[in-house]
């Protein structure tokens, strides 16, 4: 045991001297947070509009004034026809148009209904819906306020609750994605570059002709990482919250045993990683190009995992990410416990032994 602690102490000096390794490891995650967290959301403001207002009557112009005020769209074009406004769609100068036909306020105080065009560019599928989908809230909105105190035909309305997220913010969704996925990369990828090194600079067959065992030097190369990334993902989490706006309505020491697990994971991963890989561009080429992209696109960070054929299912389950996005969106938003999340954390521990016995039987086949 004294050999093995000193073995981790020269591990954690060697760490801390390498300002690059620090950098990596604590700079890189923090920005790109940011920048995910910033550039990742479905939220639009301030989309350009055109307004064809053939009525100009109070009831259009109330209406366009409460488009316009709520923040998600902002006039570009003042059209006269309906020519001008495919024209703006066609040169990119707007994302939606609204056209009011010439009799709006008269039919809307006459029969309480009126037609209203909304055109939203489909070139951008996701973002014409969106922005169809607010102007229909804010029209279905000023509807419901006009309609008060008066007696409207026999209708069925459906009241919307949603839970969690009740202003429907989508950074409710990426930030914690982006966690997991950051958190990933760089515990994996600084642990996979560690050993590569070892065998670059000559120095694997000193470490495997020490006295070591060799899950010893395994378990002794992860623990300053493990350390130094549950420091990293405790900034991360702040980041969050205080950033974002991250609700944290679960238990703030579950989450923290939960991200230490995770952190496990992935640095088993990067060693077994590290003990395939040749050279430190070799393990770093895998660690970020293999694990990045699954990640993003399997573990249901981007896409629900719901709409995958099944093959995929089952090949986005052998991703560590997968469980840990289950695992900090029910902590942070929905604020529940180890009783629903012991599935995802025994997945977790697994992979954390079958990582390490893979990684501790390669370094055993090196030395044999």
């Amino acid at each position: 045991m004294n050999r093995f602690k000193a073995f981790i102490i020269k591990e954690f000096r060697h760490i801390l001297r390498d300002k690059r390794t620090l950098l990596i490891l604590f700079g890189m995650p923090i920005t790109q947070v940011l920048l995910f967290g910033y550039v990742l959301t479905n939220d639009i403001k301030n989309a350009p509009i055109a307004i064809l207002d053939n009525a100009h009557d109070h009831e259009s112009s109330s209406l366009t004034q409460r488009l316009l005020s709520s923040g998600y769209f902002q006039l570009a074009e003042s059209v006269t026809t309906i020519s001008e406004v495919e024209s703006a769609f066609r040169q990119g100068k707007v994302k939606l148009a609204v056209i009011f036909p010439a009799d709006f306020g008269h039919l809307l105080n006459a029969d309480g209904t009126a037609p209203l065009q909304i055109i939203g560019d489909a070139s951008d599928p996701n973002v014409a819906t969106t922005l169809i989908n607010y102007a229909q809230a804010i029209v279905l909105t000023y509807q419901s306020e006009r309609i008060k105190g008066t007696v409207p035909p026999m209708s069925i309305t459906a009241e919307m609750r949603m839970l969690y997220n009740p202003e429907m913010r989508s950074v409710f969704g990426f930030v914690p994605g982006v966690m997991t996925l950051i958190l990933l990369l760089v515990s994996a990828m600084m642990t996979s570059i560690t050993i590569a090194r070892e065998k670059e600079m000559g120095t694997m067959e000193v470490l495997l002709a020490s006295p070591l065992r060799p899950l010893q030097i395994i378990l002794g190369k992860a623990v300053p990482y493990l350390v130094l990334t549950i420091l990293n993902a405790f900034v991360v989490v702040l980041l969050g919250i205080f950033i974002f706006g991250m609700p944290m309505r679960g238990s703030i020491v579950l989450l923290a045993c939960e991200s230490a697990l995770y952190m496990l994971v992935a640095l088993a991963l990067g060693i077994f990683i590290s003990t395939k890989a040749g050279d430190q561009q070799q393990a770093m080429f895998i660690s970020a190009l293999g694990l990045m992209m699954p990640t993003m696109l399997l573990s249901g960070f981007i896409f629900p995992r719901e709409s995958m054929p099944w093959v995929l299912q089952k090949i986005g389950a052998l991703i560590p990410a997968t469980w840990f996005n289950q695992i900090i969106k029910g902590i942070m938003i929905k604020g529940i416990g180890i009783d629903l999340l012991w599935f995802p954390t025994m997945i977790l521990g697994i992979m954390a032994v079958v990582f390490i016995g893979l990684s501790a039987r390669n370094f055993k086949n090196r030395l044999e």
